[in-house]
Order: structure tokens, then sequence, then C-alpha cells
């Protein structure tokens, strides 16, 4: 089991319901395919450093979730068909990686 985390970014005309619809399709797939999710974060709305679509601003999510190598190809295929996705972006984190995304983790825990 590898050790990922996907960043999305979705369009900010979508109402607070097909974002969390959205939010859901994607968790719901990692999970039916056998990932272990780890931690999901809603970053809110956020201002583009460029325009994206002609769009300036993004609803932004970060999934951090175990999973076989073999989930990635099917599971970015999703992202291009959905038309809600603006820009997606899905790393493999190595063991230093992990440890920060935990500490970060740890640190919004402590703030909340």
């Amino acid at each position: 089991m590898n050790h990922y985390e996907t960043v999305f970014i979705l369009n900010p005309v979508l109402s607070d319901d097909q974002v969390a619809e959205t939010v859901k399709k994607f968790e719901d797939f990692l999970i039916k395919n056998g990932a272990k999710m780890v931690s999901k974060e809603n970053w809110g709305l956020k201002k583009l450093a460029y325009a994206i679509q002609h769009k300036k601003s993004g609803f932004y999510h970060l999934f951090e979730f175990t999973s076989t190598g073999e989930v990635i190809t099917p599971y970015e295929q999703e992202f291009k068909r959905d038309e809600r996705i603006m820009r997606f972006l899905t790393v493999k984190l190595d063991k230093h990686a992990i440890e920060w995304a935990e500490k970060r983790r740890t640190r919004l825990k402590a703030k909340a």
C-alpha cells in the first residue's frame, strides 16, 4: 500500500450541495476500490494565481489516502471526465512527506 495525496480544485460557480456531492463521489470511488482514507480537508474558496477556464477562484479540497498503485489511473480518469473539476494533482508521498503531513494534521487539530 502506497500513501497518496490529491489536491483538486472545483469550479467556483457550484453550490455547496454540488461541491459536497462531487467530493463524496471521489471519496466513494476510492473506498470502493480498496483505498483507506487517512484525512480529508476542505480548504474553501481560494483565489487562483492565474485564471483557469476563465475563473479566478475555486474550491480547494485535499484527500490523503493509502492505496495500491492500480487505483490511481482510473481515479485520475474520473477527475478528467468530471466537468466540475478544474485541476487536480495526485502525488505519492515518501516517508518524509508522510511525517510532514502527520505534523500538519496535528497542528490543525490543535487549532480547532
